[in-house]
């Protein structure tokens, strides 16, 4: 049984007990599944996970089997840094130094750089800085902290690689925040690899309420928070207009006061739980002219939804937002949007727009206003940022009906020429 979280406080009292201090270090009771093996059959574990998720604490539980457990003798530890191998992976509160039973964890030789366990075995650190290092030794077992920092991650990779050649199965364990790296994009398509995933948010009951509670304020919904807290591998894609960093530049959080509020909507052609999206965008402007900028408000867009049901949200969008009017793509439904709109609220103005290029050429000038600057995101759009990224591409599957809404609304707000309605508080 694997309770996944921290152990209650009683237990913990009791644990200090001789009788329940076999429980108190049972990995395996109160570890997560991503930082448990799902099998055996690897050559090497790359756990993949978000800050605090508790990427040391596995690396050094693992290495604390397999030299109680299964006979291992020569440990390679490696690090980007000698400090980072013994501030967090030997000295750090989840470091091989500090889990355990008290009397089987190893002592370290500084001035050797070397682990000795009571058993016998030994530990030896190595760092990406000096890659060399790793030629000559060899070992049986392996752990490699932050690989995504490495300085030099593919030839130190190489070289500890082929020093695992003791025993009948060496093998290396990887613990990273993944980062969009050329060396680990090629570990993860090698053959022998066993991938894990964890999230900072897995590991909330070992972490303070204010440091998610920050996190999440800051970097939820962020490419960087997706990478740093989620532990995705996020990575911009060959022919990509919007980049990822160009998406994280755009967030402002706030707008000033608009002189003008539009709904833009990219009508599905077919409604039910498989149909396109309805991309419903909000957008505005504060002034007109050269260096004008637009602002993404909200990203209403509804999945599956009958023509009545985003028409409905469409209007009461317009309500609360106190839209100038309603932009509508026809290429499919012609007047059919405008009078499914006026039917439920007569006095929206609904202008309609007609696409006469394809969605990458319609796209391009929008992407290059993001270039400049001239396009604030007031909230994190995930959903929309990721059609964005992929608009254009090879990785674009489905329709992108969020993307293409912002770009009728970006186009219609700095591209076109249109009257000056009187100013209005956001």
């Amino acid at each position: 049984m694997r309770l996944g979280k921290k152990l209650p406080k009683a237990l913990e009292q009791l644990a200090q007990s001789a009788d329940l201090i076999q429980l108190a270090h049972n990995w395996e009771l109160y570890a997560r599944p991503h930082q448990i093996p799902s099998h055996d059959d690897w050559q090497i574990w790359l756990l993949l996970g978000g800050r605090g998720c508790g990427k040391t604490r596995t690396g050094a539980e693992w290495i604390r089997e397999q030299v109680a457990d299964h006979g291992k003798r020569r440990i390679a530890l490696v690090a980007p840094t000698y400090s980072d191998v013994r501030e967090v992976m030997l000295e750090g509160e989840s470091g091989l130094l500090n889990i355990g039973f008290p009397s089987e964890r190893p002592k370290y030789i500084a001035s050797r750089r070397r682990l000795e366990w009571p058993n016998g075995a030994l530990g030896y650190v190595y760092t990406s800085e000096e890659p060399d290092g790793l030629r000559g030794p060899q070992f049986d077992a392996a752990w490699a902290d932050e690989f995504c920092v490495w300085n030099k991650p593919d030839e130190t990779l190489s070289n500890l690689r082929l020093a695992l050649r003791l025993g009948a199965r060496p093998q290396l364990v990887i613990t990273t925040t993944p980062k969009p790296i050329e060396a680990l994009k090629t570990l993860i398509k090698t053959p022998g690899v066993l991938i894990s995933r964890g999230k900072t948010s897995d590991n909330a009951d070992f972490l303070a309420p204010s440091f998610l509670s920050a996190m999440q304020d800051v970097y939820g919904g962020t490419k960087l928070g997706r990478q740093e807290l989620e532990g995705e591998l996020i990575e911009d894609i060959s022919g990509t207009l919007w980049t990822r960093d160009m998406l994280s530049r755009c967030y402002e959080g706030s707008a000033p006061e608009l002189s003008k509020i539009i709904i833009a909507i990219d009508p599905p052609v077919t409604s039910g739980p498989r149909a396109d999206s309805c991309g419903i965008i909000i957008a505005g402007i504060a002034s007109s002219g050269r260096g004008a900028k637009a602002y993404i408000l909200h990203d209403a867009s509804l999945e599956g939804a009958s023509p009545k049901a985003w028409a409905e949200r469409a209007c009461a969008l317009w309500q609360s937002w106190e839209a100038d009017y309603i932009l509508a793509e026809t290429n499919q439904g012609g007047d059919l949007v405008a009078t499914i709109i006026n039917d439920i609220e007569p006095q929206i103005l609904v202008k309609n727009v007609f696409a006469c290029k394809g969605k990458r050429a319609r796209a391009e000038p929008v992407a290059a206003l993001y270039e400049q600057g001239r396009v604030v995101h007031c909230a994190r759009f995930k959903a929309l940022e990721d059609e964005l990224a992929l608009i254009g591409t090879e990785g674009q599957k489905s329709s992108p009906d969020r993307a293409d809404a912002l770009v009728w609304a970006v186009t219609e707000l700095l591209l076109h020429k249109a009257r000056r309605p009187a100013i209005r508080q956001l």
